[in-house]
């Protein structure tokens, strides 16, 4: 306890205000009452603190005592992260059901991590050895796939004293270190403020991709590991999924991902799904690499806003270890609406549509902790967290405060589209309006490790599919047969690259993902369609001909060629050519 206990004088849904709180720093967690709910000081005026509290506050009353722990809302970090399911304050929701039920009790204490439980410590240093903090001091393999490196805590550096190799739990003692302070224990269980981004020795610029195996973010809109992306999109339009997508395929080591404020059971998909899936590099179940925080919509509301730290901040541990790391937040919106309810509660002066004046900047503050980063230690290694925030506009409204605020900071923007969610074309990203401001930086990424066609076949995507919607007007105007052969093909080949390559079915067992190489096949084919069409229309062959050849069809279907059997795209743009070749040469003839 630090200073004297204060006392409740003041409740108003989840914000408690208390006096005789003197003593107490802004940011501290807080015990309110004789339940032990946990709370957090978001202001301080005078001997008055203004609590958030992270649990139901029904039944609280003036005189309720509130103390201070005289410490700010930490996450723990060790081994025990990965497969787990926290609440936004990180408590396991697991080892709760298991102890109270299916529905949390107010004032439950559970440590966040399993304090019992051993792990095998392997060092990687020795006694004697000079370490400053980053450096790994050895390693405990977490899961099937990762492996937990324990690093030197922040701040400590000296020489090791003495190391030992053994099963320990993450509160024994591994190793001392003789530091200027003197001889320090080192444990593997550390705790980190979740406001307070984690140190650096340097932000690096993000210039290769992060994989997604999702055909229209990797060729139009790809995102950079280290990037920030956001996905905004009306109800209905598919967010949840394209952000399950990218935690199930994108190439990251570590996925955290953060239901905050979701619906329940869209969480609860989430966590039946998970575990059932496969990693695609490893073949053991996803879960295995993979934090899940679920702070459903109908859980108190001021720790939604806890969520999005606590998960930046587990992101930013296994970044430390070297690993790259992808946190889905889902959705910065619902986020948002928690920090206007305590904005209102707080009595502040409400910015636009209610929101508070700092959400812009509590906004950069999230994403800007995403990045490539330069490790701290003795030897040059780098990690990244990519940032993917799913943003929930009232009526698909784009204008509104959240969205342009997210805006300003992101620079991938996959807008979701409620027409094309509507048609049943998934993902529902449209191309018209989203943009990448990484794709020209990664040029060079692409032409040395996919090949030096792959943006080439980009901009001809890109262009149809503009040409393709200024001939749309003229189409609605006067009907198709108004236009000549040749926008007729663009109209062809947009429809091509509409339905057969950026339509993605993400339950398919084949179509659900898509390497890069295949992605650079399929474009391919579809160039050579319209390259080899247009020679065609040029030699007098009518386009209702090539539309009925048979190769039309094994295009339509090219998606769902296997991965082991890319050669088959050889045999069918070999098989077109030959076709309308055929073709042409017979109108030659005729003319």
């Amino acid at each position: 306890m630090v200073g004297n206990v204060g006392k409740t004088v003041k409740i108003s849904g989840p914000l408690i205000v208390a006096e005789n709180m003197a003593d107490a720093k802004l940011f501290d967690v807080v015990h309110v009452s004789r339940m032990n709910l946990v709370g957090e000081i978001i202001e301080l005026r005078g001997d008055r603190a203004s609590i958030q509290v992270y649990e139901e506050t029904s039944g609280l009353g003036p005189g309720e005592d509130v103390v201070s722990t005289g410490e700010p809302l930490s996450a723990e970090l060790a081994p025990g992260l990965l497969t787990g399911i926290f609440d936004g304050i990180q408590r396991p929701l697991t080892t709760l059901s298991f102890k109270y039920g299916s529905r949390i009790s107010r004032g439950v204490s559970v440590n966040s991590l399993n304090r019992e439980k051993k792990w095998r410590f392997t060092p990687r240093k020795k006694a004697g050895d000079d370490v400053c903090e980053g450096d790994v001091l050895g390693v405990v393999q977490e899961t099937e796939i990762v492996e937990h490196r324990i690093l030197v805590p922040n701040g400590m550096s000296g020489k090791l004293r003495s190391i030992e190799e053994g099963d320990f739990t993450i509160v024994d003692p591994i190793a001392e270190i003789e530091t200027e302070k003197g001889t320090e224990k080192v444990c593997m269980l550390r705790k980190w403020p979740v406001r307070k981004g984690r140190p650096y020795a340097g932000k690096l610029s993000p210039d290769r991709p992060m994989v997604t195996g999702q055909r229209v973010i990797d060729t139009l809109f790809p995102i950079a590991r280290g990037g920030v992306a956001a996905v905004p999109g009306p109800f209905g339009s598919g967010k949840t999924v394209v952000q399950h997508q990218l935690a199930k395929w994108a190439d990251a080591d570590i996925i955290v991902y953060v239901g905050c404020g979701e619906r329940g059971n869209e969480m609860t998909d989430v966590l039946n799904e998970f575990p059932a899936l496969k990693d695609p590099e490893t073949g053991e179940p996803l879960m295995k690499r993979t934090v899940l925080i679920a702070n459903t919509s109908d859980m108190p509301v001021a720790a939604r806003e806890a969520s999005i730290y606590t998960g930046i901040t587990i992101a930013e541990y296994y970044r430390d270890m070297g690993y790259n790391v992808a946190i889905m937040a889902d959705s910065t919106s619902r986020w948002a609406e928690a920090l206007r309810e305590m904005s209102g509660r707080l009595e502040e002066m409400p910015g636009d549509e209610g929101y508070p004046a700092y959400l812009a900047s509590r906004l950069a503050e999230f994403y800007e902790r995403a990045g490539v980063v330069k490790l701290l230690g003795s030897e040059e290694k780098t990690g990244s967290v990519t940032a993917i925030g799913a943003v929930s506009p009232p009526g698909g409204d784009l204008s509104e405060p959240v969205s342009q605020a997210t805006l300003r900071i992101v620079k991938v923007f996959w807008g979701l589209s409620a027409s094309l969610a509507y048609k049943r074309h998934f993902p529902a990203i449209d191309w018209l309006v989203s943009y990448s401001l990484y794709a020209d930086k990664m040029k060079d990424w692409y032409d040395k490790n996919v090949g030096k066609g792959f943006f080439k076949y980009r901009q001809f995507v890109q262009t149809t599919l503009q040409e393709e919607a200024a001939l749309d007007e003229i189409v609605r105007l006067v009907g198709m047969d108004a236009l000549s052969s040749h926008d007729r093909l663009i109209m062809e080949t947009a429809k091509m690259i509409r339905e057969d390559y950026l339509h993605q079915n993400a339950f398919h067992e084949v179509d659900t993902y898509t390497s890069l190489r295949k992605q650079l096949l399929m474009l391919l084919t579809v160039y050579e369609f319209y390259t080899l069409s247009d020679e065609a229309l040029k030699n007098f062959v009518a386009l209702d001909d090539i539309l009925k050849c048979p190769f039309i069809e094994k295009i339509g279907r090219a998606k769902y060629i296997e991965e082991g059997n890319l050669a088959a795209f050889d045999e069918l743009i070999g098989e077109m050519t030959a076709q309308l070749r055929a073709l042409s040469e017979g109108g030659e003839r005729d003319v």
